[in-house]
């Protein structure tokens, strides 16, 4: 969902209709807010290295990377959401034990290096280096009281809204309350440039 005390223009579900196959689900939810184009996503899970859902989460993704094509490089630009993957070993609780698996597999770190590499940051990343900081718990293990999560929930803004970077965080009292989601709210304030 996007929510804008600006108003949306140019609303657009899905990657615009360029793959139907891979619009078959809704996990893209993309508009211009204040002159900042936004996207909402909820990448595929993947279920386990191998399934047919994984080999539709990395087709996913190499759609999401074609759609974002059309981007202005010099524009400002937001892609937020639950990405199922953690970017490194510092975003999983214990990588021995999840080593291989989905979400920290080398095919799905590099594709979300791949979203990166097109000028996109991590803006959590940007202000914390720290391992042990996760956006994602099972909650049928009891998992966020045993403090084995993940860093799944990601903001990647182009070079000129990190510019304007202020304060990120993962809401960890979010996910305290009775019947939580096993996600925590991640948070980022920017303070934007003069858009014409």
């Amino acid at each position: 969902a996007l929510l804008s005390r600006v108003g949306l223009a140019d609303v657009e579900y899905g990657f615009g209709g360029a793959d139907a196959e891979l619009e078959r689900e809704a996990r893209i939810l993309t508009a211009t807010c204040g002159g900042v184009r936004v996207s909402s996503v909820y990448v595929p899970n993947g279920r386990e290295v191998g399934h047919d859902h994984y080999h539709y989460k990395l087709a996913w993704l190499a759609g999401l990377s074609r759609y974002l094509d059309r981007d202005d490089p010099a524009g400002h630009r937001l892609l937020c959401g639950d990405f199922n993957i953690a970017p490194d070993d510092r975003d999983v609780w214990n990588v021995d034990e999840v080593h291989g698996a989905t979400h920290v597999s080398a095919p799905e770190r590099a594709a979300l290096a791949a979203l990166c590499d097109r000028g996109l940051v991590d803006v959590f990343r940007e202000r914390y280096d720290a391992g042990g900081l996760y956006s994602w718990w099972d909650y049928r293990a009891g998992n966020f009281h045993k403090g084995k999560g993940m860093r799944i929930d990601l903001i990647l803004a182009s070079r000129s809204l990190v510019a304007g970077l202020g304060a990120v965080l993962i809401d960890r009292n979010a996910r305290k309350g009775k019947s939580p989601s096993d996600h925590a709210p991640l948070l980022a304030d920017f303070s934007l440039p003069e858009v014409p």
